[in-house]
């Protein structure tokens, strides 16, 4: 299902930062992600492979995953995908899975998920260096 609340939030800057200026709207890159993961069966155990997949297939890669832990409402595990933007850049995204494990949704970061995005663009960096 297309989640509505993603148009209301604001967008991920270049940096991973919040840009408080862009137009809220769907980000297409979203659309397509949450669109190729609507056959998701449910499961926690299916959860990060349906994600791989579809972050792959989109030309992305999964960083990593997580219990949510209060960290967004309605939530049960959160994944974190470095996809395509227009052109060459990057942009970290969020994958949730909801609390009864049977819908994935896709969430541009915000204040609330900020932290992960930070430590994801730290994950990333120390990959880099490796």
């Amino acid at each position: 299902m297309i989640s509505p609340e993603i148009a209301a939030r604001p967008q991920a800057s270049a940096l991973g930062g919040i840009d408080h200026q862009s137009e809220p709207m769907l980000p297409m890159e979203l659309l397509e992600l949450e669109l190729s993961l609507e056959g998701y069966a449910g499961g926690d155990a299916g959860f990060c492979e349906a994600v791989r997949q579809a972050a792959a297939r989109s030309g992305g890669e999964l960083l990593f995953d997580l219990p949510a832990g209060g960290l967004v409402q309605d939530c049960r595990r959160i994944a974190v995908l470095r996809i395509p933007e227009d052109g060459q850049e990057m942009r970290v995204v969020l994958a949730l899975l909801d609390d009864n494990g049977t819908e994935i949704r896709m969430q541009a970061p915000d204040e609330e998920t900020a932290p992960l995005v930070r430590f994801a663009d730290a994950f990333i960096e120390l990959l880099e260096r490796i």
